[in-house]
């Protein structure tokens, strides 16, 4: 049974997003049973592009090799294996029937085959990253990449000199939009009146569209650009325009040498190292709702500021942050009021996860339509 949703599929609707979240929010949770697999662990990724592909892959890829080298792993790899049923079923089967046990898949896409192969392999542990299903033998996890993107949104105020910062986003669905509104939100801790325009490409890689809409962006005077996508091409565009960028999923800085104030990057080994040491010895118990870690516990993070951004609001996010791990803050903690004033999160009250998951609103002071 699909229970959360997490990395969205390439064109989701707003209402089939709402109504997964809420079952899953309805429903009643179980505890966890601890879940053995027979032998040691034998582990295969399957990756839906190229693993070193400069993005969300590689991001996963590079903790695959933290994960061999900590727990004396020799980890197998297929890629480019397509977001379909079939082309996923073919790659598991060779892997069970050549004895692997544990199945790390990479995408969304996978979500519903990697459920049928756990039920068809009940013996074999499986694991999805942004996957939105749940089993007895099988964990979707994703991470909260609001917190990181708050964070970035204090360095990009305390560096625009317009006032006006922009984001670059994909998809317009929950996992996106908490981006974007943290990005916002953290600006606005630093400058109240500051500006932040949203454009979602409607694509999860589109250089060249990428590229044209961080253009227009500068063309209005936006001078910190976020890209909340893996394409080089928003980080050229704003170093050429003289202008600040912020990257995700991976230290970007290397495509801005200059204007780079920051990532919002993944450390997926701090789930997976545990996860796979878990079923080494026989304690891994699979979430039913699947696993949802942060910063506290070091999936998601920020590259090290720039020299750019001044002392006192690099104290003031070094703060946060360790405010944010101590679970002392919370991003999504009310009164936040959508685009036309609306409340969403009254006073005194905090998000729950439903409601992350399913946001459907940009907050106040977000120029952009989710379309």
């Amino acid at each position: 049974m699909t229970q959360i949703r997490r990395r969205p599929a390439p064109a989701p609707t707003r209402r089939a997003l709402m109504a997964l979240t809420m079952a899953a929010a309805m429903g009643a949770a179980l505890p966890a049973t601890a879940f053995e697999i027979d032998g040691a662990p034998k582990v295969a990724f399957i990756y839906a592009a190229t693993a070193r592909d400069g993005g969300w892959n590689e991001a996963l890829d590079d903790a695959r090799l933290i994960v061999e080298d900590q727990l004396g792993l020799d980890i197998a790899t297929v890629e480019s294996v397509p977001e379909e049923a079939t082309a996923l079923k073919n790659a598991i089967d060779l892997f069970v029937g050549r004895g692997f046990n544990v199945i790390v898949a990479t995408g969304y896409g996978y979500s519903e085959g990697i459920l049928e192969a756990a039920s068809l392999h009940p013996d074999v542990a499986f694991v999805n990253a942004s996957g939105a299903t749940n089993a007895a033998n099988l964990e979707g996890f994703y991470t909260r990449t609001y917190q990181g993107w708050y964070l970035a949104g204090m360095a990009a105020a305390a560096t625009s000199q317009s006032g006006q910062i922009g984001i670059v986003a994909g998809f317009p669905v929950g996992v996106v939009n908490w981006d974007v509104n943290a990005f916002a939100l953290g600006a606005q801790a630093i400058d109240p009146e500051i500006e932040t325009t949203v454009v979602y490409t409607n694509s999860w890689w589109d250089p060249v569209k990428e590229g044209e809409v961080a253009q227009a962006m500068l063309d209005q005077g936006i001078d910190v650009i976020g890209n909340n996508l893996s394409s080089a091409a928003p980080f050229i565009a704003a170093e050429k325009a003289g202008a600040k960028s912020v990257g995700f999923q991976l230290d970007m800085s290397q495509h801005a040498p200059n204007g780079h104030l920051t990532s919002v990057v993944f450390h997926w080994d701090k789930y997976l190292l545990p996860t796979l040491a878990g079923l080494q010895d026989g304690s891994w118990a699979p979430s039913e709702w699947g696993a949802f870690p942060g910063m506290a516990d070091g999936t998601v993070g920020l590259t090290p500021l720039s020299d750019d951004v001044p002392a006192d609001v690099a104290a003031r996010i070094a703060e946060t942050a360790a405010a944010i791990e101590a679970g002392t803050f919370e991003v999504f903690a009310g009164p936040v009021a959508a685009q036309d004033g609306t409340v969403v999160v009254p006073e005194g009250e905090v998000l729950d996860d439903g409601g992350l998951w399913g946001m459907e609103f940009l907050v106040e002071g977000v120029t952009g339509t989710l379309n």
